[in-house]
């Protein structure tokens, strides 16, 4: 440890140092010894203050958090350094991380810094089982399952994403990023999963921040979330292609943006399923944040969707509103959507969400843990007649628990290991609205892992 922090202390001292000819501000440090010129300059640079400000104590052992005190200077200098000096103290801030993290320096400031590329990404195993559903006899009177519920319907699959995130300069950021589908265990050969287009291009966009950095401009390739992410936000759309303005401060923040669906239910012909025509849309968002601002506060919002001039989509346009309200450790959170279509080709369906969430399982922090329970009401009008549904981009419920429906739900988020996280959610007490059969009720597991 001592040699990789005398070697940082070497590439701070060049990234650093404004003058070599300072005053020496140590007395233990005479003026022939071979590290005079390095300590002076490292002093004048702010690197070190030594101990009580007058001794640098050259040959004692420093303990991880100064050295991680050092490397957190270092950073603040990285614009100055060389790619060589750059890399070196990447190094050391990967090594000293927690003690970074524990003295409010977060290493992800790393990613801010020009000319720097950082790769990162998750990979998800997941199991889901839904049960039967409740059946009824059709006009036929032949028995049915309602909304395609099978019985002892258990299927494993994964998922694999990698991310590119580079520092162009100090405005501007590039991100691309490939994901594989959710490819089922069951699809044994190479071949299988290459024929169905498994890995392609889900990220692929510009990030520039202007304007006293509160103007952030991003186009191209990224995942559209209605309701900014903090609402439930039902509809569904992980790869979208479009443009977005956002201001935004501590206390309110404004979106605008327009784009394309390319994957998912709203994707069309281009997407994974769907045949009508990609979805587009025009959408807007006002948010207002308090009791703690715009990390860590609480919040509200509401948000518009326009999606006239699409042929094949049922509505014409959509908004909704939701709160987020944070109390020490609880989170409650309560969403309405409304969706509307003037040609009649749907229903005018709405869904209320609510959901209570207890802790928070952090990856970063081995051993912690959240608890969440939700109750969905979704009216009738959700499916597009074709069998393909909108759904939640975040949530983890099936067709069938998303249109129709009252249903509640509960989960469990557990960080077994640094990175590593356990999730499970279930369904329970699920009826149908209008009278037809229920659904079945579901069970999904997953491994999730972040690198």
């Amino acid at each position: 440890m001592k040699s990789k922090v005398l070697a940082a202390l070497a590439a701070t001292m060049a990234v650093g140092a404004t003058c070599a000819f300072a005053a020496n501000p140590f007395v233990d440090v005479p003026s022939d010894s071979w590290a005079y010129k390095s300590v002076v300059e490292l002093a004048d640079a702010g690197i070190i203050q030594g101990v009580d400000g007058q001794y640098f104590q050259g040959n004692r052992n420093i303990t991880r958090y100064e050295a991680a005190e050092m490397v957190a200077k270092a950073m603040a200098h990285m614009d100055k350094a060389s790619v060589e000096q750059r890399a070196l103290i990447n190094k050391l801030a990967d090594e000293y991380a927690d003690e970074l993290n524990n003295l409010g320096v977060r290493v992800s400031a790393l990613e801010n810094r020009v000319g720097n590329v950082k790769l990162t990404g998750d990979a998800r195993i997941r199991y889901i089982h839904q049960s039967e559903g409740d059946k009824f006899k059709d006009s036929e009177g032949k028995e049915q399952v309602v909304n395609g519920a099978t019985k002892n319907d258990d299927s494993w699959s994964y998922r694999v994403r990698i991310r590119a995130n580079a520092q162009v300069n100090d405005r501007t950021k590039v991100v691309y990023g490939v994901s594989t589908n959710n490819v089922s265990f069951a699809d044994n050969s190479t071949a299988d999963n290459s024929d169905k287009n498994n890995i392609f291009t889900d990220r692929a966009y510009v990030d520039y921040n202007f304007g006293g950095n509160n103007w952030d401009l991003k186009v191209g390739r990224d995942e559209y979330d209605m309701g900014g992410g903090r609402a439930y936000g039902f509809l569904y759309g992980d790869n979208f292609d479009g443009a977005q303005l956002k201001y935004s401060n501590d206390k309110f923040a404004a979106t605008a943006g327009y784009g394309k669906f390319k994957e998912g239910v709203m994707g069309g012909d281009n997407g994974v399923v769907g045949s009508h025509e990609a979805t587009k849309t025009g959408y807007g968002e006002l948010e207002g944040f308090f009791g703690g601002g715009r990390a860590a506060g609480s919040a509200i919002g509401v948000y518009y969707n326009d999606f006239s001039g699409n042929k094949s989509f049922n509505f014409d346009d959509a908004w909704g509103a939701y709160g987020s309200l944070n109390l020490g450790k609880w989170n409650a959170l309560a969403n309405y959507e409304k969706y509307n279509s003037e040609n009649s080709k749907a229903d005018d369906p709405e869904v209320w969400v609510g959901k209570i969430t207890y802790n928070k399982a952090n990856f970063a922090t081995p051993k912690s843990w959240d608890a969440w329970v939700e109750y969905l009401n979704a009216d009738n009008g959700f499916a597009d007649g074709k069998g393909n549904f909108i759904g939640s981009t975040y949530g983890w419920r099936n067709d069938s628990l998303l249109n129709n429906v009252k249903s509640w739900g509960a989960g469990i988020d557990y960080t077994f290991a640094k990175n590593a996280q356990f999730q499970i959610m279930q369904s329970f007490a699920t009826s149908a609205k209008d009278g037809n059969a229920d659904p079945g009720e579901e069970t999904r597991a997953q491994f999730v892992f972040v690198f």
